[in-house]
């Protein structure tokens, strides 16, 4: 049922509010200049890489193969938990610095975001060293922190996964990191503004990164039992076939 729930809410179309608040942030990224948008460009991609390639050798141990969905998703629950905590922190912390270190909340939360879904993948028994895998995380990024217009399209990739997956690029170089900086970006700059303002600081920055963590780990639980469902079809399909013959 939350299954079902969310794949609604991933293929509604773009509201009034979403299509206005998309060509705003289009208008604003025309003005912002060029070499702007290739140092932000590089910086994303550069951290993105960083933990995309590191963060494999710390992720959570996988339970055993056998462990049944019900027992793994309690895990996933648990770990969502302690990153909210731990991106709540950091918020707080950050917010209550100022404008430097409210800056330095960027590329911490984008961190403990890429982290907490290797965490997740992990746990329902996916191979994270596997470079497909690492970019399964990245849709699912995508469709966590994106505008609803963009949000429809990455879902029509994630939820035909199993095919999709054999047409993605050799090397991540060749994903496109300017789409995928501008769709977060443009998502979080309302929610993560304030939190460079004096005084209140602290607190935007506290519940913003709480909610956000709570946003993508529902959006990646989801992602995999959407997956997990299709890998049981395609092996009843399977099954079936074979009785045939």
């Amino acid at each position: 049922m939350q299954l079902q729930f969310w794949q609604l809410k991933m293929l509604k179309k773009p509201s009034f509010t979403d299509r206005l608040s998309k060509r705003v942030q289009d208008k604003i990224n025309t003005v912002i200049p060029e070499k702007a948008h290739e140092v932000i460009t590089s910086t994303i991609e550069n951290l993105i890489k960083a933990v995309l390639f590191g963060a494999k050798y710390t992720t959570a141990n996988s339970p055993d193969a056998t462990a049944p969905l019900q027992f793994r998703e309690s895990l996933v629950k648990k770990q969502i938990a302690f990153y909210q905590k731990t991106a709540s922190i950091e918020g707080a912390v950050t917010g209550a610095g100022g404008i430097l270190l409210g800056l330095a909340d960027f590329p911490l939360l984008l961190s403990i975001k890429l982290k907490l879904l290797f965490d997740i993948a992990s746990l329902y028994g996916y191979d994270v060293k596997d470079y497909r895998e690492r970019l399964y995380l990245l849709y699912l990024f995508q469709l966590a922190f994106s505008s609803q217009h963009h949000r429809n399209d990455v879902y029509q990739l994630v939820s035909g996964w199993q095919g999709f997956s054999h047409s993605l690029p050799e090397h991540v170089e060749e994903f496109n990191w300017r789409k995928f900086q501008q769709e977060y970006r443009d998502y979080i700059d309302l929610s993560k503004m304030a939190q460079l303002l004096p005084f209140i600081g602290a607190a935007v920055g506290a519940i913003a990164n709480y909610k956000l963590i709570a946003q993508l780990g529902d959006t990646a639980m989801n992602g995999y039992r959407m997956r997990k469902l299709s890998q049981l079809t395609i092996l009843d399909t399977k099954g079936t076939q074979g009785r045939l013959l």
